[in-house]
C-alpha cells in the first residue's frame, strides 16, 4: 500500500535540556508520521496479516477491540483502502459511539458489541457462527494483531533503529511490538517496554515462551499513572509541556506514559552517561479526541 510509504519516518532528537547529560542521547522514532490513522506500529502488525488474508482469498477481516482501540481504527481504515469488509467484536456496549468507534463505522466496519464476559471468552467462541460469517471467506486478526504474523510485521520496525542506540523503548499493550523488536534487533540493544496498565509486568513471563534465549529486555509497569487509559492532570501537563518544548505530540494511552517513564528514569539516574535511547512513537493520536480540549495540540 504505497499510500503508507509516502509519509516520512524520521528520528527526532530530544533537546539536551531534557536529560541534562545523564545520557548521551535521547531521540524518538516518529512512526506516528506514517499515516493519520494507520499510524505507529499498527500498520506493521497488520501488514503480514493482510497479505495472508489476500493469499487465502478472504474478503472479510474479523477482529476485536475496545471502544477506544487504535487497532480497530487502523484495521477499519486499512480494510477500506484495500477493498475488504471488516467486522469487529467490541468489548462493552456504547449507547453513544466513542469517537474511535464512530470513525470505524464511517470506514465501513460493522460493530458487534458484546459483554465483557463474552469478550474475555473470545478465544473459545466460534465467531463466524455467532456472526453468521463464512469461515472460508473470513480472516481473523487477533486483538492488537497479536499473533506470529503480527510479531513478524512489528519486527520490520527494527530497520529504522540504528545500531548506535543502546536502548530501544516502546510502549506495550499485548506485547506484540515489543516481542517483534526483541526478535529482530541486535542482541546488544536493550529493549525496554513500558506497560500502560496496572500489573502489566506479567507480560515478562507471558512472553517468555516466545522470547526464550533473548536477553537484554524488560517490561515495567511503574508508569501506568492510574491504569490503562487513565490520563490525569499530571500526564496531560506533561504532554502539553513535551509538545511546547519539543514539538512532539503524544497519545494519552501509550507513548505519553512511555516518555513520562523515560524522563523519570533519567532523573533517577537509571541509565549510564554513555547510553543512547531511542523511543518509538507508536502513533494512536486519534485516542486523544476525548481530551482534545485539554491539549495545546490536536
Amino acid at each position: 500500500m504505497a499510500i503508507l510509504h509516502e509519509h516520512p519516518i524520521r528520528i527526532q532528537e530530544i533537546s539536551g535540556n531534557w536529560y541534562q547529560h545523564r545520557v548521551a542521547q535521547v531521540a524518538v522514532l516518529r512512526l506516528d508520521l506514517l499515516h493519520p490513522i494507520i499510524s505507529g506500529n499498527k500498520w506493521y502488525k497488520l501488514h503480514y496479516n493482510l497479505e495472508a488474508a489476500k493469499a487465502k482469498g478472504c474478503t472479510t477481516l474479523l477482529t476485536f477491540g475496545g471502544g477506544y482501540s487504535n487497532h480497530l481504527a487502523a484495521t477499519a481504515c486499512v480494510a477500506r483502502l484495500s477493498g475488504l469488509r471488516t467486522v469487529a467484536v467490541v468489548r462493552g456496549n456504547y449507547k453513544v459511539l466513542t469517537p474511535c468507534l464512530q470513525a470505524c463505522s464511517e470506514d465501513g466496519m460493522q460493530l458487534h458489541p458484546v459483554t465483557r464476559e463474552a469478550f474475555d471468552a473470545r478465544a473459545a467462541t466460534d465467531w463466524c457462527n455467532v456472526l453468521n460469517l463464512k469461515p472460508d471467506d473470513t480472516y481473523i486478526v487477533p486483538m492488537g494483531g497479536d499473533n506470529e504474523l503480527g510479531r513478524a510485521g512489528a519486527g520490520l520496525i527494527a530497520r529504522f533503529c540504528p545500531p548506535t542506540f543502546t536502548h530501544i523503548a516502546v510502549s506495550v499493550g499485548s506485547g506484540t511490538t515489543y516481542a517483534g523488536l526483541r526478535l529482530q534487533l541486535p542482541a546488544h540493544q536493550y529493549v525496554l517496554g513500558f506497560a500502560p496498565m496496572k500489573q502489566g509486568s506479567y507480560l515478562n513471563a507471558a512472553l517468555e515462551p516466545i522470547l526464550e534465549g533473548h536477553t537484554n529486555r524488560r517490561i515495567i509497569d511503574d508508569y501506568h499513572l492510574g491504569g490503562f487509559g487513565k490520563a490525569g492532570d499530571d500526564l496531560i501537563h506533561f504532554m502539553n509541556t513535551l509538545y511546547l518544548d519539543e514539538q512532539l505530540p503524544t497519545d494519552r494511552v501509550y507513548t505519553a506514559k512511555m516518555m513520562y517513564g523515560i524522563r523519570d528514569m533519567l532523573q533517577k539516574g537509571t541509565f549510564s552517561p554513555t547510553d543512547r535511547i531511542l523511543c518509538i512513537h507508536t502513533g494512536g493520536l486519534q485516542g486523544n479526541l476525548s481530551i482534545s480540549h485539554k491539549l495545546v495540540y490536536t
